[in-house]
Parts: structure tokens; C-alpha cells; sequence
């Protein structure tokens, strides 16, 4: 359950920008109206960080300072990004996009395909698997299933990185990735699946991201139209980005700088899909003039679970440590959390189940509870327990609530209803939506109490349940809204995968559960071997899970329980221990070691003045200075213009033949690299480089097109061959 729903699902317009500012704590506010520059908000959990970027957007839009149609917000899920628009509509800021990266970026390569490349986009597929199965065979490469998994995920892995197939071995190294097969098999079998995807004409989500930021690097016209569509950015999350991601908002922005991000380093759990925290950290180094604002009350959980949660983060290590958040929550004190040890799995199941059937008859709702454990594996013991004592119970990351047969099969009755209500006899006697609603659904399988047990009739009537709820939260906030009006707005939650809250006790895992909070909360599993997981052996991958247990633990508004087994099976070797991350937290594990003074309190540092207190003025970020021809001085715009330094019409002093064998060894790079030629470098850069005919690393450096990266893997074939050497076709270029 989102904070959204937790509280008015459908609050009324503010008739104001003014109004909008109401009720946002002094922190929020600044990021509300700090609407010029670059802007970093270190957000903690429970922080109210949606709603300030909300609230920032809303306020720009209805103050006039901000059109709709220029604001792109970027976020990691279709769920946040529709949970955006939706506050961004009940604020009156229509018209905003709020997207995820993917999404942005096939509507923008979608539209400009048929200018960049000619033709249609080719085929966009949905998973990725099969392809990789494809791609082993054709290798003759046997993986199992939990292999095939974890190639895929490799791949993946590669291509948010930009990491090509002859890169991926050593790349995999120093990134100590835990391979699940020998690292050239999984770069040949990277290889194999680029190669079928270009037989088969079809794209991966990652190349959406790739063929986008190759089109805007490429056409300068291109990225000129999507700068001049989108003025502000707003990025979510943004410690879960990745360098493909960095690279494509780096695109998006050319040289402005009216972007704000929000993130939390301590909430960094990604790293393995190639997410980093360093594009946060790093913030104020890239944006020295940047305002940065930090976030640290917390009104979700009790002062209680925000102790634990402070004291999990007070022992740890490394970069995202040094710029932890220290919460204070602003709610009244609750009970302590609880730890329980048990003699095994099915024990500490059952214990859960059991004190979960406590809390349902106490009054607690069951969609006010959740299990969350590491490894989905360790769901099927939990829903055994739920089941047997008749707890009903939705799975967090199975079926899509809006794909659900039932909620087809109820939106269409719907539809029909508010299309031909006129002639049902089921609506005769209902006067209001909520009633109509319920009329309809009758029909379908609803009732006014729900079914004994927790099977699939249970599961049926639970979805129309919510269908049901989120009408009367509707109409609450509409008292004149029709069926057609409801359904527009079902239609506009399918879109964006938005479920309204269906009542059951929610199982999910860990990574799973981020961006989700709930009153009580169950966190099952803490012991060594699970948390931290086995195959967690590096300090950063050690640290990586005290942030997996921290998002778990501020998940909890107001009860926490936490608990572990000493054995996997009844009767088993009592050889486990409550995990390391405890040690000092729970009674009778000793005392705390904590890093004192690390970390920091909520404030402002307001860019450009140097206002923040002991710190120093800070030189707004420097604009480049316009790029010239080195022929006739006129300033260069075209991008092509700007790798040559100079006019297309000027002359060239081109080194013809040189150009030609940089073609040659380029196409070769491609074959080799699995990728298209100008992903390697574009004809304007070789251009540049037959026309500079560089002599060592600082000169090729310093041509526009070439990169720091380029030149690591590049630069020395490059050289070689302005300085007339042969650079051998098979010489691995490693």
C-alpha cells in the first residue's frame, strides 16, 4: 500500500499555486519553489519526497513559471509514474508527462525513427528469455533454468553498462560480478543473441535506451527538437540510475541545467541491474551551483522503528554511508519492534501466520500487513500458513491486478453499464456510483460479504472488492462522477498499472516491496545465510544488503516484527544465527558500534549564494563557450559542424586515405563489438580525426565525438593508424 492510498485517494484541487504550498514542511517547500538551476533532493524514507517533486512540479505549472508540455519526469516504474500523474492531475498540473526512462525513450525513437534511420522501428519484444535459450543453442551451450535466468540477467547487466561482448569478461572482473558460467561463454553467447536479434529484426528494452541516445548523439537536429519540447527535468530514484540512463539524460539536457533530482543513497539496492548511487553523490561535483536539499523527517514510521532503522545504517560502510540521512520521525511513539527466534521455517511461519490472525481480529485490515523475506523461494511456506488459518493473501510481483481475468471481464460490464445503463434492470434502485458499482459487479461474482477461506474464489472476490472500495473513494471526492467518469479513470490506472489496494496480506520480497509501506510489517528470514544472502562476499555486496534490510525495516509505519530460524526443517542442525546487521540493535546482542557523527540532518544549501551555514560560496556552473569554425570564425549549432570545428562548406584538409582506413577498422570494431557502426564512432568523428590526424591521447581526446571512454578502448588503434602502422583485423583489441 502506497502513502497515496494510505491517505485521501482523491483530494480536492487546490484553487491555488499559493494553495498548493499548504501544508508542506519548510524542506519540501524549498524544493517546491526552488524551480531555477540544478536541484538535489536527498530524500529519506517517509520523507514525503513524491509529494515534494509533486507539489514542485504543480506550483511551477500554476504559477505560470512552468508549461505542462516542457516538464518531463522521469521515474523507475510504469506503478510511480502513473501514481505521478495521478497527484500531478489532483494538484491541476495536467498535461505533465511523468514517465519512466523506457517509456520516454520509445516514444521519442519511435517518432523520430522514420527521420534518423527510415523505415519502422523494428519489433519490440516483451521478455528477453527465450532469445537467450535461442542464442545457447545456437552456441551449443546447455544451461538450465536458473542459468538461462542468470545469462539473461548478465546480458542486461552489459548493455546498461554499455559494455560490448569483447568487454564483457574483464568488465565482469572488475565490477566483481558473480558469473554463473565461464565469462567467454557468456560473451559469446551476448554475441550469439545481438546477432539473432538483427536476423529476426527485433529490439530488447535496453536497446530502446542504446538506439535513443545513439540517435541524439548522432542527429544534432533530432536532440535540439526534444530539448526544445522538454525545458525542466525532474528525475525520481535517481540512485537507482544506470550509466546507459545518466548518458540518455545527459542527451536530454545539452548544456541547461533546470534539472532536479531525488534520491537516497542508503536505499541503493539495484547495484546488480548496473544501478549506482554515484550519479547522486557526485551531484554537486557536476552542478557546483546546484541547491541541495535535505529531507530527514519522517512521517511514515513510529520514532521506534526509525531508531532501528538509524542504528542499521549508524554501522555501516563505505561511499553511501558517509552520506547517510539521519531520520526524525514527527509521529507519537509506538511499541518497540519485536524479535522472535524459532526452531525452523515452518515454525517461524506458522508464528507469523498466527499473529497475523491476531491482528485480523483485533480490527487490523489484512492490506495493512505485509510479509516481505529475501528470495521469493521463501514464499511458498508463508502461503501455506495464511492459507491454513484462513488468511486471505495477494502475492506482490505475480499477475498484473489490471490483467486479471476477473477485472477484464469486470471494466467491460462497466463499460456496457455506462454506455447502456438506461435499459439495465440492475440499476434501477441504485442512486448513487458507488451503488451502481456494486449493482454491476453483482452480476460478476461480488457480494456484500466475502467467501469462506483463501483460495481462488477468494482471490475473485477480493479484486472486485477493490473495484468496489475505489468507487466509493470516488465518489467521495466527485459526488457528481457517472460510471463513465469511473471508468475513464480505470481506464487511466490500467494504463499506467496503477491497482487500487486489494485486501489481503501482501508476500513479497524484499526488492520488491521498495516504494511500498504498510502498518505492520513481518520481516522474516534475518539470519546469516539469508541476510546478508551466501553469496553476498564483498564488502560493497555486504553493504548492499544492510540497505536491503534498511528499505525493509522503514517499510513499517507502526509495528515491526522481525524473526529467523535457527534450522531450514523440523528436526534440523540448529547451526544458524541471527544475522550480523542485529548485532547491537536486539536485546541481548551487545552494544551498538556506531559511526557517530556520520551522516546528516535535514537542511538547505542553497545554490549560487552560499547561504547554507559554514559553507562557502559556491560560482554558478560556468555555460560552455560557443564552438567556432577554424576556418572562417562563424559559430558552429549542427552537431556534425561541431565535431569538425568546422563549416561544411569550408574547405577540408581531410586526409582521404586515412579517413578510408578508419572506415575499414571501424567496421571491423562493429562486427566485432555486435553493434552498428556509428555506435563505434560517426562518420563526423572520423572526419575530425583524419582532418587532426592526432599524434598522442591529449590531441584525439580533445575531438568532440570521442569520449573518455571511447578513448580507453579506441585510442590506441586510433593512434596507430594516424601514424600510418597496420593494426592487424584479428588482434583482439582487449
Amino acid at each position: 500500500m502506497t502513502a497515496a492510498t494510505h491517505s485521501t485517494l482523491f483530494p480536492q484541487v487546490p484553487d491555488s499555486a499559493d494553495a498548493v504550498l499548504e501544508g508542506l514542511d519548510p524542506e519540501q517547500r524549498e524544493v517546491a519553489t526552488a524551480l531555477r538551476g540544478p536541484v538535489c533532493v536527498l530524500a529519506g524514507a517517509g520523507t514525503g519526497k513524491t509529494r515534494a517533486i509533486t507539489h514542485r512540479i504543480a506550483y511551477g505549472v500554476r504559477a505560470g513559471m512552468l508549461h505542462p508540455s516542457s516538464v518531463l519526469a522521469v521515474t523507475f516504474t510504469n506503478r510511480a509514474a502513473g501514481e505521478m500523474r495521478g497527484r500531478l492531475r489532483q494538484l491541476g498540473a495536467q498535461g505533465v508527462q511523468a514517465r519512466t526512462f523506457h517509456s520516454a525513450a520509445l516514444r521519442q525513437l519511435q517518432y523520430f525513427w522514420p527521420k534518423a534511420i527510415g523505415g519502422s522501428l523494428p519489433r519490440l519484444i516483451d521478455r528477453k528469455i527465450q532469445l537467450v535459450a535461442d542464442a545457447a543453442a545456437a552456441c551449443r551451450i546447455r544451461l538450465d533454468r536458473g542459468e538461462l535466468r542468470d545469462a539473461t540477467a548478465e546480458i542486461e547487466w552489459s548493455k546498461v553498462t554499455q559494455t560490448v561482448p569483447a568487454d564483457y569478461a574483464l568488465a565482469a572482473a572488475k565490477a566483481g560480478r558473480a558469473i554463473p558460467r565461464d565469462p567467454a561463454e557468456i560473451a559469446q553467447l551476448y554475441s550469439a543473441y545481438e546477432n539473432l536479434k538483427r536476423e529476426r529484426a527485433v529490439i530488447d528494452f535496453e536497446d530502446v535506451l542504446l538506439l535513443t541516445v545513439a540517435v541524439l548523439q548522432d542527429r544534432h537536429d533530432i536532440a535540439e527538437q526534444v530539448r526544445a519540447q522538454y525545458q525542466h527535468f525532474v528525475v525520481d530514484e535517481y540512485q537507482d540510475v544506470s550509466p546507459l540512463q545518466q548518458r540518455l539524460l545527459e542527451l536530454w539536457l545539452g548544456d541547461r541545467d533546470d534539472l532536479c533530482v531525488v534520491g537516497d543513497a542508503s536505499q541503493t539496492i539495484y547495484s546488480f541491474t548496473g544501478a549506482t548511487p554515484d550519479h547522486l553523490l557526485d551531484f554537486r561535483t557536476r552542478h557546483p551551483g546546484a541547491t541541495v536539499v535535505k529531507l530527514v523527517r519522517d512521517y511514515r514510521s513510529t520514532p521506534q522503528v526509525v531508531h532501528l532503522a538509524n542504528g542499521l545504517l549508524s554501522q555501516a560502510r563505505g561511499r553511501a554511508a558517509d552520506h547517510r540521512l539521519e531520520l526524525v520521525s514527527q509521529r507519537d511513539p509506538g511499541p518497540d519492534p519485536g524479535y522472535t527466534e524459532y526452531t525452523d521455517e515452518p515454525a517461524e511461519a506458522e508464528g507469523a501466520a498466527r499473529r497475523i490472525r491476531e491482528l485480523l481480529d483485533a480490527g487490523v485490515p489484512a492490506a495493512e500487513i505485509a510479509i516481505l523475506f529475501r528470495t521469493n523461494a521463501q514464499s511458498e511456506t508463508y502461503e501455506q500458513a495464511l492459507a491454513d488459518l484462513g488468511i486471505p493473501y495477494q502475492l506482490r510481483g505475480a499477475e498484473r491486478f489490471f490483467d486479471r481475468p476477473e477485472v477484464r471481464k469486470a471494466g467491460v460490464a462497466l463499460r456496457g453499464a455506462a454506455r447502456f445503463g438506461g435499459n439495465d434492470t440492475l440499476l434501477e434502485d441504485a442512486v448513487d456510483l458507488p451503488s451502481q458499482v456494486r449493482a454491476v459487479l453483482s452480476g460478476e461474482g461480488w457480494t456484500s460479504q466475502p467467501p469462506a477461506g483463501s483460495g481462488a474464489v477468494r482471490e475473485r472476490w477480493e479484486s472486485l472488492a477493490a473495484l468496489v472500495n475505489l468507487a466509493h473513494d470516488f465518489s467521495a471526492a466527485q459526488p457528481g462522477a457517472t460510471l463513465a467518469d469511473l471508468v475513464a479513470e480505470l481506464d487511466e490506472r490500467a494504463g499506467a498499472q496503477h491497482a487500487p489496494t486489494v485486501q489481503g496480506v501482501t508476500l513479497a520480497s524484499l526488492h520488491s516491496a521498495k516504494g511500498l509501506e504498510w502498518d505492520v510489517v513481518f520481516l522474516v528470514g534475518v539470519a546469516e545465510g539469508m541476510m546478508p544472502i551466501t553469496y553476498a562476499r564483498t564488502d560493497e555486496q555486504i553493504e548492499e544488503e544492510r540497505r536491503l534490510l534498511y528499505v525493509g525495516v522503514t517499510r513499517a509505519r507502526e509495528r515491526l516484527h522481525v524473526s529467523w530460524a535457527l534450522a531450514r526443517s523440523p528436526g534440523g542442525r540448529p547451526s544458524r544465527r541471527p544475522s550480523r546487521f542485529l548485532d547491537g540493535l536486539r536485546p541481548g546482542s551487545g552494544t551498538a558500534v556506531g559511526r557517530g557523527g556520520a551522516g546528516g540532518a535535514g537542511g538547505i544549501e542553497r545554490g549560487f549564494t552560499g547561504t547554507a551555514v559554514g559553507a562557502p560560496a559556491v560560482p554558478r556552473r560556468t555555460r560552455r563557450t560557443p564552438a567556432r569554425c577554424r576556418v572562417c570564425g562563424r559559430t558552429l549549432t549542427d552537431a556534425g559542424e561541431m565535431k569538425l570545428m568546422r563549416c561544411e562548406d569550408c574547405p577540408s584538409d581531410m586526409d582521404e586515405g586515412l579517413y578510408e582506413r578508419l572506415r575499414d577498422w571501424r567496421a571491423v570494431q562493429a562486427q566485432r563489438g555486435g553493434q552498428p557502426a556509428f555506435c563505434v564512432f560517426t562518420d563526423k568523428t572520423l572526419m575530425a580525426i583524419a582532418e587532426a590526424v592526432p599524434d598522442e591521447e591529449g590531441e584525439l581526446a580533445r575531438i568532440p565525438g570521442v569520449g573518455i571512454r571511447k578513448l580507453n578502448r579506441y585510442g590506441a588503434d586510433v593512434l596507430a593508424i594516424c601514424a600510418g602502422q597496420d593494426v592487424g583485423e584479428d588482434e583482439d583489441t582487449d
